[in-house]
């Protein structure tokens, strides 16, 4: 598995920014517009739920649940972002991921933020 199974976050062509700071250096937030989420649920498939027994017992890194993990981050950071633009922001201030476990049956990730404008300072 390479870089892209392991990673996260955004591409350098991104329309919005999300970043897990209060503000961007060389940038004024101009509006506030509150609070955006991206959310979503992932069960865990039979084969990966045996796969990472029988790992628990010799030891070592779940390699197909961390690539799950990524993809449903991933995803609810995609969703953050659509509902930031869907609102009118350019950025996502203060960026954090919640996960907690969803009835038993999965993993829930919540990606959550404060949508903003900002604009270069200067400008």
């Amino acid at each position: 598995m390479g870089i892209d199974d392991y990673g996260g976050g955004q591409g350098t062509q991104a329309a919005v920014l999300v970043v897990t700071t209060n503000d961007v250096p060389g940038y004024r937030v101009e509006t506030v517009i509150g609070e955006v989420f991206g959310l979503t649920v992932r069960s865990r498939h039979l084969g990966s739920q045996i796969g990472a027994g029988l790992k628990s017992m010799i030891g070592g890194e779940l390699k197909g649940l961390t690539k799950t993990l990524v993809q449903t981050r991933n995803q609810a950071m995609e969703r953050l972002v659509e509902q930031a633009q869907a609102r009118g922001g350019n950025a996502v201030l203060m960026m954090r991921f919640d996960v907690s476990e969803a009835a038993d049956v999965g993993t829930e990730v919540c990606a959550y933020g404060t949508a903003v404008v900002i604009a270069r300072e200067g400008a």
